[in-house]
């Protein structure tokens, strides 16, 4: 026979988050300090002090900066670099296509053409390539390509030719790397997959390979233009005139060649930061697929900063 205990409801202990019933204490969370940011900002912040004082003290007449960061031939000269920047990528785009595909090709043939290309033009400096293709006259009177094309090497080697030749065949040598390290990047099941549906080799690597393999071609891609911005500068030693030699032709005939070499620093910063821009764009387009969310635009964050700002504003 079981006994029946009784149980006092005062010595059962109360429910809530204590013992006695009473809440927890609120946690008080103090904040790591972190001297080592405030020591960091202090030093970066003096440093950029000393350097505008050591620049204020320098004899640079600020004004002429001014006045000649519009002047026609600036402008003229900004344009023809914009030019031969944008042509010469082009070149080497196409080229970088063209040897890649060769480069990965089972065919003995196209596959050393293409290592022998890729070695000369990244092996040799830019600056002397353009002065092999600015003096070519000195070897070849006559560009003779038999009953298909002949003419003058001068005539035929014009300042833009040259910068053309020299810019275009060295930037194809590493895209060719680019495009290639993009193929490979694809996974070999996806070309598989296109030749059992019955496609062409060609129209796999124009529908399939290609389009996956932007996502990793832009990104380097991108930065090799911003490269070819500044690598343009050179050419002004072919005697194309571009944004640098318009710059220091004002220069020496003026007497201000430190103020116009500030002047054409303006101008390359100007244009790489524009084409940064449109670089971050071209990437969010290809990134399409790859990610869950795409990363939000400037224009976008500038909204989302505007509303929380707005959102504070009604809080308070």
């Amino acid at each position: 026979m079981t006994d029946k205990i009784d149980k006092d409801p005062a010595a059962t202990p109360p429910a809530g988050p204590g013992a006695s019933g009473t809440p927890y204490e609120a946690i008080k969370a103090i904040p790591v300090r972190h001297y080592g940011r405030w020591v960091s900002g202090v030093v970066v912040i003096v440093l950029l002090g000393w350097l505008v004082y050591a620049f204020s003290q320098g004899n640079v007449i600020w004004k002429t900066v001014g006045d000649k960061l519009f002047d026609p031939s600036i402008i003229a000269g900004l344009g023809n670099t914009v030019i031969i920047s944008v042509s010469a990528m082009a070149l080497g785009l196409v080229l970088g296509i063209l040897f890649a595909v060769m480069r990965l090709s089972k065919n003995p043939v196209t596959n050393t053409v293409a290592w022998l290309y890729i070695w000369f033009f990244r092996g040799t400096p830019v600056y002397v390539q353009l002065l092999v293709w600015f003096n070519l006259s000195l070897i070849f009177q006559y560009v003779n390509l038999g009953p298909i094309y002949k003419q003058e090497t001068v005539e035929l080697m014009t300042p833009f030719m040259v910068a053309l030749l020299g810019l275009g065949l060295n930037e194809g040598a590493y895209m060719a790397e680019i495009v290639r390290a993009g193929i490979q990047s694809v996974d070999e099941g996806q070309g598989e997959a296109s030749h059992a549906l019955g496609m062409t080799q060609t129209q796999t690597m124009r529908r399939v390979v290609l389009p996956q393999a932007m996502r990793v071609i832009i990104p380097p891609s991108g930065n090799e233009f911003i490269n070819m911005l500044k690598t343009s500068s050179l050419v002004s030693a072919v005697q194309y005139t571009e944004l640098l030699r318009a710059s220091s032709n004002i220069g020496s005939t003026a007497g201000a060649i430190m103020e116009m070499l500030f002047v054409a620093s303006i101008w390359y910063l100007a244009l790489t930061s524009v084409f940064s821009v449109g670089q971050y764009y071209l990437e969010r387009r290809y990134a399409r697929g790859s990610l869950r969310s795409l990363p939000p635009t400037p224009l976008q964050r500038l909204k989302a900063n505007l509303n929380m700002f707005r959102r504070t504003e009604v809080a308070k």
